[in-house]
């Protein structure tokens, strides 16, 4: 498959080269050629790579806000909103990551040259943000009973609820604005999440400040205040979104063009590509969130430490996340054009750059892991602990930052379920039993606390890892299985 790119449009315009032409080419390309391919698929990578990476650590950097400022009110108040973090996210992430589908059959139709489609697939995605934002909005009012039964802190709970009851408020907003941004991606154009993440989180910092500490009208709310701020934030991101689409260059997939009702058909292809992304999401997240609820019971420094400890390998992850975007739009441009070596290479640029920014993170957070820790608290014991479990995250850096990356790889060529099988037995059937034996004292010659569960999540990410390149390495050669994933 030849390339050419316009001057005046980035996106890549596939030629199909003659069939005995494009086997000859496979047996001639010499060494410095393959050099060139690489390097060259790693410009395109990162185009599309650099505005996400910023994108997913302004939004990330949103959670951070909220964590450092809760912090510097009290480890209560530190510990209600990380409480209420873990359960918030994976819960969305069920629903927001079944809408990932939209990627990767946006991205294929434009591989083919059938943009204009993408419009009526994301208007169907619509009624499942419509539905899963009511069920969410239920279950987020309505989880003082799991926290109790969990025996966290008591002190910590009514910060929890209190901030869960103001994100409920958010909740169809923000899953609107995944889908008109999944869109805008799948058709190769990142540049607007980026932009208006980040005058999100400008807007987000004073915010919180207001919403937490009061003045001008409101009264100081602590903790309960991230959640207002959060919910006028996505107000204003699904707002901002919806104008890009409207009237810009991706008014030509028609999203606004004319009303469409529930096609059941069209719902239930969605949902049965992105069901697994959402689940497989949730799987991995959910033990974090999980592990959090059973470090509760510790007291609210471990929980304080053990959330400054993800709120970090959670940033750090944003920029393997990104690619793993990046991956799945590339992937899926290249199979959509039928290019299978392209959508391979593509994928193997991917894995490669995220090994590297790996290594180097978890460099930078053993060698400066007090000065990290002390960005987040004033509380010496809080401070030392987190310092403690940096090094912890340094540690499962290259597992975690390669397997996020592999499975955005996959969604390109439509391969979602499974991703989430591997998801499913490497965090719950190998992680979270190890993290329980280790942490909870299960066998009394290991009897680690909070240092245990982080143990049997890096070995949990091993597995899966390991597993989800492997998957890659076969998938990325068998051309037969790709063109029938593509048929989803």
């Amino acid at each position: 498959m030849e390339y050419s790119v316009n001057d005046n449009d980035s996106h890549l315009r596939a030629r199909p080269m003659p069939l005995g032409l494009y086997n000859a080419s496979l047996f001639s390309l010499t060494p410095r050629l393959v050099l060139q391919k690489y390097l060259s698929e790693l410009s395109r990578l990162s185009r599309l790579a650099l505005p996400l990476v910023f994108t997913q650590l302004a939004q990330m950097s949103m959670s951070v806000a909220d964590t450092m400022m809760a912090g510097r009110v009290s480890s209560v108040e530190l510990a209600g909103v990380a409480l209420g973090t873990v359960v918030y996210w994976p819960i969305m992430l069920l629903v927001s990551g079944t809408m990932m589908s939209i990627t990767p059959s946006v991205a294929q139709l434009n591989g083919a040259g059938r943009g204009s489609e993408a419009g009526e697939v994301v208007r169907q995605a619509f009624w499942i943000a419509l539905v899963g934002g009511v069920c969410l909005i239920f279950a987020y009012r309505n989880l003082t009973p799991l926290y109790e039964f969990v025996g966290v802190d008591a002190a910590a709970i009514p910060v929890t609820t209190a901030y869960l009851y103001a994100m409920s408020f958010g909740v169809v907003p923000v899953l609107c604005y995944f889908c008109m941004r999944y869109l805008c991606e799948g058709m190769g154009w990142t540049i607007p999440a980026l932009a208006i993440t980040i005058s999100a989180l400008l807007l987000k910092i004073p915010l919180n400040y207001w919403f937490i500490y009061g003045g001008w009208g409101v009264p100081a709310m602590g903790g309960e205040g991230c959640g207002w701020a959060s919910v006028v934030v996505f107000c204003y991101q699904a707002a901002a979104i919806a104008m890009v689409v409207r009237f810009s260059r991706i008014r030509h997939c028609g999203l606004f063009s004319r009303f469409s009702w529930p096609e059941f058909v069209a719902i239930r292809r969605l949902v049965a590509l992105g069901a697994p992304i959402g689940l497989s999401t949730f799987a991995e997240y959910s033990v974090f969130s999980t592990l959090t609820l059973l470090i509760g019971r510790l007291g609210v420094d471990k929980v304080a430490a053990h959330q400054i400890a993800s709120n970090i390998g959670g940033l750090t992850f944003m920029i393997p996340l990104a690619l793993g975007m990046a991956a799945s739009i590339r992937v899926g441009f290249n199979v959509g054009a039928s290019d299978f070596e392209a959508a391979r290479r593509s994928g193997a640029v991917a894995l490669g750059t995220s090994f590297a920014f790996a290594l180097m993170a978890a460099l930078v957070l053993v060698l400066g892991n007090d000065f990290i820790a002390g960005l987040y608290t004033t509380e010496a014991g809080v401070m030392t602990l987190a310092a403690e479990l940096l090094i912890l995250v340094a540690i499962y850096q290259p597992f975690d930052d390669v397997q996020g990356t592999a499975i955005g790889a996959l969604r390109g060529f439509k391969d979602t379920r499974t991703p989430f099988f591997v998801a499913v037995c490497a965090y719950w059937f190998v992680g979270f039993p190890l993290s329980w034996a280790l942490g909870f004292g299960y066998f009394e010659r290991f009897d680690y606390g909070v240092y245990g569960y982080w143990v049997g999540l890096i070995l949990g990410l091993v597995v899966a890892s390991v597993v989800l390149v492997g998957r890659f390495a076969w998938l990325s050669r068998r051309t037969d299985r790709i063109r029938q994933l593509a048929l989803r």
